[in-house]
């Protein structure tokens, strides 16, 4: 109890110098160094996005486009930037407001703060996409952290269990046609070149023709004739409620090869792009990154997704003799079996995300919810604080791939941090520091960060 003591009363003297900016005793300085490291970083990821955007659109911008994407790109830098410079302002003033450290002050409150702060700068439109990533990221660190406290234990294929029942809540929305009211998103168009633009709704109820109608003869199998008129029969087999032209089977078939074909190619266009250097200085290893069943994965997934939902779709219609927007619930959940190809973590928490957010703004609509003042703002402020509370006291909890990025737009300083003095909090927050810059590979070599003023 001695030591445990004596360790709380060292976390919660310790100085913002000693912790925070130990390459210099200036406050100001270490918020000005943050903001020089960050400005360029910023600048280029901004503007790498914005231009891409530009691209995507397919027609040569003009010049109200350009004024658009350049003042885009420095509103969002200017966001972006001041975030780590006001949480370094942050760290510092609520030490010296509280008079030391407890476990809240050292990164997550500062950062909650900073980060409100700072999206009332970036554009309105821009803020909820925003919250969405950072709260897609900040969802699987916040799992790892209670994991790794022994709260709560993965399951096998559990993202694959998420991915299904996300997808199949918005299908609902697809199949209801309140993606063209109250749940618009670009996230429908997606699904539309999945499961086909014949499943969208609003649905609309068919008149049954004649030949629809009426019963068939029976088949005699003695002859070879009955044979080719059942495979007649099978091809052009069709309920009067289902959205298509052609028979059902051809449909579902078709309308599975076709997301298999684009999930391929999808996955090796990425792979050429991300190898562009190695394809030019004749390294690339074809087989390796290329011909393997890597690349069929995302495709078989998206395949078997869009068949299996067409074909209970249309067993449902011919069962039922109806069609309805339910049918989406247990065509989405027995075609979810397809992902069990492509069980990504990434994919399954944005769709979530996704989902929640959309029902969320249905019930706004519908008035079964409150809407939350800056609800966006906060959900934003919530989640980049516990990425940043992660990187510093819990970095194994953390993304590598969103470590190395604080890193880069801090100037390399989340990994200098002394977090020694914060042992008390049971963490080995240093430990884990030192595991991620070693598995990492982050050169250490220098004791200083980017601009590091050290006045």
């Amino acid at each position: 109890m001695t030591a445990q003591s004596k360790l709380a009363e060292i976390a919660f003297n310790c100085t913002c110098y000693e912790y925070h900016h130990p390459w210099t005793k200036s406050c100001a300085c270490a918020a000005a160094g943050m903001l020089l490291s960050e400005i360029p970083f910023s600048l280029r990821t901004y503007a790498t996005v914005y231009l891409l955007a530009l691209v995507m659109r397919g027609r040569i911008p003009s010049l109200k486009d350009l004024k658009r994407t350049a003042a885009g790109i420095l509103q969002s830098t200017a966001f972006l930037s001041m975030n780590g410079t006001l949480f370094v302002v942050a760290v510092c003033y609520l030490r010296q407001l509280f008079g030391g450290f407890y476990f809240l002050t050292v990164s997550w409150l500062p950062c909650f703060l900073a980060s409100f702060a700072c999206l009332a700068l970036e554009r309105p439109e821009r803020r909820a996409p925003l919250a969405l990533y950072v709260a897609n990221v900040g969802i699987e660190t916040l799992w790892k952290m209670m994991e790794a406290r022994g709260l709560v234990r993965s399951i096998s294929n559990g993202q694959v269990l998420i991915m299904g029942a996300s997808v199949t809540a918005l299908m609902y929305l697809y199949r209801a046609g309140l993606h063209k009211t109250v749940a618009k998103d670009a996230t429908f168009k997606a699904l539309g070149l999945i499961v086909g633009k014949e499943e969208e709704g609003p649905l609309k109820t068919p008149v049954a023709t004649p030949s629809q109608s009426s019963r068939q003869a029976p088949l005699n199998f003695r002859s070879i004739t009955a044979y080719l008129q059942l495979y007649d029969r099978l091809l052009k087999a069709k309920h009067p409620s289902c959205p298509h032209k052609q028979g059902c089977a051809p449909y579902a078939l078709i309308g599975g090869l076709k997301p298999f074909i684009g999930g391929v190619g999808l996955s090796v266009g990425l792979k050429l792009l991300l190898n562009i250097p190695k394809i030019f200085q004749l390294k690339m290893e074809w087989r390796k990154q290329i011909f393997n069943k890597g690349s069929l994965q995302l495709g078989l997934a998206l395949g078997i997704f869009s068949f299996l939902f067409k074909s209970t779709s249309c067993g449902l219609r011919h069962t039922l003799g109806y069609d309805n927007a339910l049918f989406a619930i247990p065509a989405g959940l027995i075609g979810s079996i397809g992902f069990l190809r492509f069980p990504n973590t990434t994919v399954a928490c944005y769709l979530m995300w996704k989902s929640l957010h959309l029902f969320y703004n249905w019930g706004i609509a519908e008035e079964k919810l409150i809407e939350v003042p800056h609800f966006a703002m906060l959900m934003f402020s919530f989640f980049t604080a516990v990425l940043f509370h992660s990187a510093i006291l819990e970095a194994r909890s953390l993304r590598p791939s969103y470590y190395k990025f604080l890193l880069g737009i801090s100037g390399n300083r989340i990994s200098r941090f002394n977090v020694n003095p914060f042992e008390a909090y049971g963490l080995k927050s240093q430990d884990q520091i030192n595991y991620v810059i070693k598995k990492l590979k982050i050169n250490m070599t220098s004791p200083f960060p980017n601009f590091s003023l050290t006045v």
